[in-house]
């Protein structure tokens, strides 16, 4: 049984030392512009799926098929989402060209659980560019949010300029005034440089 523990002790402390040395080598080439191996990519979406599937289990979904907040997360995607997640009126943009992994085109198919997607919206993914919109939004404008994911891939580049720019009293708090502005740009710089569920009082107000 010693032998066991020894070998099991030795061979730990090889493998810390191995992945130490790894690190500091700078063998790793973390440049966006360098795709994972297939290996490491497969081991990453498991552990990003899972993560995702057990905190977002017990998350509650309010009524998705409410029209009002179709219509507010309409506006909300077209200023945080159509930069990194394209729209049927966006094809492309600089940004998402050069973002590694390559965010998904939710005008195509906005696929999974609304419980995870509203995880992920709200907490954003480490190392992926995706920000943590809960630390500007509340729950409801993330749900928002989540309730136009489920029609957009249904619209026209027409019917989407029509929902996604105009709140319905006709008015678009993201760009009046003084206002909080939201650029989904500037928004993946800053979680690219910093390493989405409860309710809780409203912290994201628009003036106008």
């Amino acid at each position: 049984m010693k032998k066991v523990l020894s070998r099991v002790f030795l061979y730990g402390t090889v493998a810390v030392l191995g992945g130490v040395g790894f690190a500091y080598s700078g063998m790793f080439n973390v440049a966006a512009d360098d795709p994972h191996s297939s290996l490491v990519s497969a081991y990453l979406d498991i552990v990003r799926s899972r993560s995702i599937a057990v905190r977002a289990r017990n998350v509650d979904i309010p009524d998705l098929d409410n029209p009002d907040l179709i219509r507010t997360g309409a506006e909300h995607y077209e200023a945080m989402c159509s930069g990194c997640h394209l729209s049927p009126a966006k094809q492309e943009t600089e940004i998402r060209s050069g973002l590694y992994p390559r965010p998904p085109n939710l005008s195509e198919h906005a696929h999974g659980d609304p419980k995870e997607m509203f995880w992920i919206i709200k907490h954003g993914i480490k190392m992926s560019g995706m920000p943590a919109w809960g630390t500007t939004h509340d729950d409801e404008s993330i749900w928002a949010i989540v309730a136009f994911l489920g029609t957009l891939p249904n619209l026209s580049a027409e019917e989407y300029e029509k929902v996604a720019r105009a709140m319905p009293d006709g008015k678009h708090p993201h760009s009046s005034g003084t206002a909080h502005q939201h650029n989904h740009t500037s928004s993946h710089s800053e979680a690219a440089g910093k390493p989405l569920a409860e309710g809780g009082p409203a912290r994201h107000s628009h003036q106008d």
